[in-house]
């Protein structure tokens, strides 16, 4: 055996079962390792596609994914998706070949590399320790929700090396409990608010927090929302406001804004989520309950801050409570509000677009009634992403994947085939614009490869939209963002997809009959979109700018 096959074994036997890449000289060995100790390997076009999709099949799964990559080049390839991953405490084992000769093409300071987007760079660095550094990758990822670049040096690789013992999937660090003064205070802040609204994040997607986060509010007479990321958490509760930021419905910014008290589980209240604390009431208390010490106050003054888990942190604020529930923000009048106009379909507009454009709230309204309820929509970056994100209902918060950490155009695609590949109990839908739709193109090949039963949706303005809608009201030249018309239905149909083109509702007739039938090719629809108005989160998302 060599290091290599040693590496590949060890990781496997710490719990990565799926590996996402594109195989080099440099990780050729290694890659086969992993798929002989039993992991499923995924091929990707672009290493920058393969982190995507590992990042959101971790996400997806609540387990760690691989990467496997060739030494310099197919690690900087990837770095994008590495970034957006490390951003969002993804675990990830990113495993990179290594150049170490200091004049072969393909040395950098992978390492160094690492540190930069975020990332726990570590390094393979003999034959008897192979084993053991390649465990200890796993478990950080897991243990501390981290990237981590695993460098695996060129020469070490070939190195003969014993079989190490297998190390068994590394155990989740117990629950943070929170000091019983902070759940004391918390727990009073809760008992005198009048208004109190939840916004659960991130750290709010672990086994048992919505039945615990939904009790104390019961108790306490909160409202429930989340940031972007979590959306889903509380789909199906009447008491839910689904996203808070710049998403949030007219009707759930106005209760937001309403709150007496906002306290966030696992969530950083950033000014994405709180629209640059517009969505924060002067005077209203705010908390905030986060595993991690630096990460509370980070974006805004607290009332009070708690280090703990958020499972764990609410079941006891419940305890601490010690009555019945309280009617809080959960009057009559505010659940007929949440009924009537709680989503955003249910406000009224006037289409956009005429006769050869559709106006993409009508678009995703229609969709949202044609797919089926057991959904995964992924997103991509661009002035359309609004409107998946806030008009497509999904069931959980295993329905949507947003890869937003980072902000980069082109990470969709890969998205959803990721989210796809951990929950193929759904349908996967990838919502995309027209540049991250050509950006990402490559991976079309991969859906159709792996057999994917996926809607692909471009949202098609023929634009960059978010500039052309940021830089056009000030008279500047927009040639750098306007692009002539592409026919997409027609590159898609190239890489084995059934497309149609839309321009009107009634051309989303034949998406029936695709639902309907064996669905043996993905189906992509080219929606050429209405540009008329820039969407309504945008002056949100460019506030910070």
């Amino acid at each position: 055996m060599t290091v290599a096959d040693v590496v590949g074994a060890a990781l496997v036997g710490s719990g990565i079962d799926t590996a996402f890449g594109v195989v080099g000289s440099g990780n050729f060995a290694v890659t086969n390792a992993m798929v002989a100790a039993g992991a499923r390997y995924v091929a990707a076009r672009h290493e920058g596609g393969a982190a995507t999709m590992a990042d959101a099949y971790a996400r997806m799964t609540a387990g760690p994914a691989a990467v496997t990559l060739h030494q310099g080049c197919g690690l900087t390839n990837a770095l994008t998706g590495i970034t957006e991953a490390a951003k969002s405490r993804t675990p990830l084992v990113v495993l990179a070949a290594e150049a170490t000769a200091p004049r072969s093409n393909f040395a950098v300071d992978q390492a160094a590399l690492a540190a930069a987007v975020g990332a726990v760079p570590l390094r393979v660095t003999s034959a008897a320790g192979a084993a053991e550094q390649a465990a200890a990758a796993v478990r950080t990822a897991v243990g501390e929700r981290r990237v981590v670049v695993l460098n695996l040096p060129l020469e070490v690789q070939a190195l003969e090396a014993a079989a190490g013992e297998a190390a068994g999937p590394p155990l989740l660090p117990p629950a943070v409990e929170a000091d019983p003064d902070d759940v004391r205070r918390l727990a009073d802040a809760l008992r005198t608010a009048r208004r109190p609204v939840f916004v659960a994040g991130r750290g709010a997607r672990g086994a048992g927090c919505r039945a615990a986060l939904e009790a104390l509010a019961e108790a306490c007479g909160a409202l429930l929302a989340t940031s972007a990321v979590a959306r889903g958490l509380f789909a199906g509760d009447p008491w839910s406001l689904d996203v808070a930021g710049g998403f949030s419905s007219p009707l759930a910014a106005e209760l937001i804004r309403g709150a007496d008290l906002v306290v966030g589980w696992g969530c950083a209240l950033n000014m994405w989520t709180m629209r640059h604390g517009r969505l924060i009431a002067e005077g209203a208390g705010v908390v905030q309950v986060d595993l991690d010490a630096d990460a509370l106050g980070a974006h805004r003054d607290l009332t009070l801050g708690v280090v703990g888990d958020v499972r764990a942190t609410a079941e006891a604020v419940t305890a601490a409570l010690r009555g019945g529930a309280a009617p809080g923000y959960r009057t009559a009048e505010v659940a007929a509000a949440l009924r009537e106009r709680g989503r955003w379909r249910d406000v009224p507009f006037a289409p956009l677009g005429g006769a050869e454009r559709i106006d993409p709230r009508s678009l995703t309204i229609a969709l949202d009634d044609l797919l089926p309820a057991e959904r995964v929509v992924a997103v991509d970056s661009g002035n359309f992403m609004g409107y998946p994100s806030a008009f497509l209902d999904v069931p959980d918060e295993f329905g949507f994947c947003f890869t937003q950490a980072f902000q980069s155009v082109g990470l969709g695609l890969s998205t959803a085939i990721g989210a796809a590949l951990a929950r193929p109990d759904r349908l996967p839908v990838a919502a995309l614009g027209d540049g991250g739709a050509l950006m990402g193109a490559s991976e079309l090949e991969t859906v159709v490869r792996l057999g994917l039963p996926m809607v692909v949706v471009v949202y098609d303005d023929e634009a960059y939209g978010a500039e052309v809608h940021h830089f056009g009201p000030d008279g500047l030249p927009l040639d750098t963002v306007r692009f002539p018309a592409t026919d997409l239905a027609a590159i898609a149909r190239g890489y084995g997809f059934e497309a149609l083109t839309v321009r009107g509702v009634g051309d989303l007739a034949p998406v029936a009959g695709w639902l309907d039938g064996p669905r043996s090719a993905p189906l992509f629809l080219d929606a050429k979109v209405a540009a008329d108005e820039p969407a309504w989160w945008l002056e949100e998302a460019f506030r910070g700018h």
